[in-house]
């Protein structure tokens, strides 16, 4: 959108200056100032939104680091020069992809009621970070807002209006709803990957040979008795890291901060 072009100034002046895309970038904006009749062919037939599902196609195969220019360029059969007439440098195209990603799961105008509103931030912040796993170990290294994103934190800021609350509690609640959707699927990546080393490494083995594994496992936990209450929960059956308990377990503790949030609100 128009708007979110023009909302990317600031948020590219707080990025520190990458040399040899800024030398690049000079050449492509003397061309710019001959005219358009010297835009190369295939960097007038692209666009930054092409450019940038692009790359959020090889990151969500590949993971962000086969993310560059180059790379991008081949994916579009294009030159690589032709994507810095529309993508400044790869630093910036990273943060498109996120700010991208982000403006996927747009958080739904407010609707009256806090909690719904609150919840369904959670859930679709939450469903994008399952369907970019990449995001996860790669936002911390990032500018953490982008237009999509302040976008989501308005209309979130805005569903707690009415409320009595200053606005400094106000931006903490959607800060911390925030925070458990990341964590929520942080912890459930670090699942995902504990079941595939665990299949990797019990390939080969016949059932009674990974029982017997495990079974060596936990009598370990149990006979050194320094995890009395781990020991309890393996003798009750229960898995923490179960795939088919994972909503459950994601819905029982959004409805805890959502309770914790509640009970705090100013009494009429």
């Amino acid at each position: 959108m128009a708007d979110d072009d023009e909302l990317w100034a600031p948020f590219l002046a707080f990025r520190p200056e990458d040399r040899h895309a800024t030398r690049l970038r000079r050449h492509v904006e003397e061309d710019m100032k001959r005219g358009a009749r010297h835009v190369p062919r295939r960097a007038a037939a692209l666009s930054r939104d092409e450019i940038v599902r692009a790359a959020i196609k090889v990151a969500d195969a590949e993971g962000p680091d086969a993310i560059s220019m180059r790379r991008i360029a081949r994916e579009l059969n294009a030159g690589t020069m032709s994507l810095y007439w529309h993508v400044a440098s790869k630093e910036e195209l990273l943060d498109l992809m996120i700010d991208s990603v982000q403006g996927e799961q747009l958080t739904p105008e407010p609707s009256g009621d806090w909690r719904t509103d609150l919840r369904a931030l959670t859930r679709g912040a939450r469903a994008a970070l399952h369907q970019h796993p990449w995001m996860v170990d790669f936002m911390g290294g990032r500018p953490p807002t982008g237009p999509k994103a302040l976008q989501n934190i308005e209309r979130a800021l805005s569903s707690l209006d009415g409320l009595g609350l200053d606005k400094a509690t106000v931006f903490t609640i959607v800060q911390t709803v925030s925070t458990y959707a990341l964590g929520t699927a942080l912890r459930e990546a670090q699942e995902v990957n504990g079941e595939r080393y665990l299949e990797q490494h019990f390939e080969g083995l016949t059932d009674e040979e990974r029982d017997a594994m495990l079974g060596d496992f936990i009598n370990r936990i149990r006979a050194s008795g320094r995890y009395p209450h781990m020991a309890a929960v393996i003798e009750a059956g229960i898995d923490p890291d179960a795939p088919e308990t994972r909503e459950e377990r994601f819905e029982f503790g959004l409805d805890c901060l959502l309770d914790g949030i509640e009970a705090r609100l100013p009494r009429p």
